[in-house]
């Protein structure tokens, strides 16, 4: 089953904004082009939709999933216990490192948010950059 990539999001510095864009260049072993976590165990951070509008349906809130800090936002393609596959995203591919879990800046964007983003993977996934290239907002997202 396939699904899309609805947002993009470059983080320029630590701690810094997060920056939405249309368009990024992925870097095999490296990350994307502009962001701050280059060349890191972390090159790429992943949340699901539908596990955000989860989180969001629990705490009764509606923020925006910038909040999550994480570089794409996918829908219709379940993150849950993923570790080590291989996802394409347009022509790149990109391996699950692992589970991506919340810190306490979560709890700063919404309280309770870091605790219920512990369970189900909720916190998304890392992944490093296998095959770089160009990503768009509505590429397909699939495993390999």
């Amino acid at each position: 089953m396939a699904g899309s990539l609805e947002a993009i999001w470059i983080k320029r510095a630590h701690r810094g904004v997060m920056d939405f864009v249309t368009r990024a260049d992925l870097v095999a072993g490296r990350g994307m082009v502009g962001n701050a976590d280059q060349g890191r165990r972390r090159q790429i951070t992943i949340i699901a939709r539908e596990s955000w509008d989860d989180l969001m349906q629990q705490l009764d809130s509606s923020i925006s999933p910038t909040a999550r800090r994480a570089n794409l936002l996918v829908c219709g393609i379940a993150l849950v216990e993923t570790r080590d596959r291989v996802m394409r995203i347009g022509a790149c591919l990109l391996r699950i490192g692992g589970e991506t879990r919340p810190c306490e800046r979560m709890d700063e964007a919404l309280p309770g948010l870091r605790a219920a983003m512990r369970a189900n993977w909720g916190g998304g996934v890392f992944a490093q950059v296998v095959e770089g290239g160009e990503l768009s907002v509505g590429d397909e997202v699939s495993w390999e």
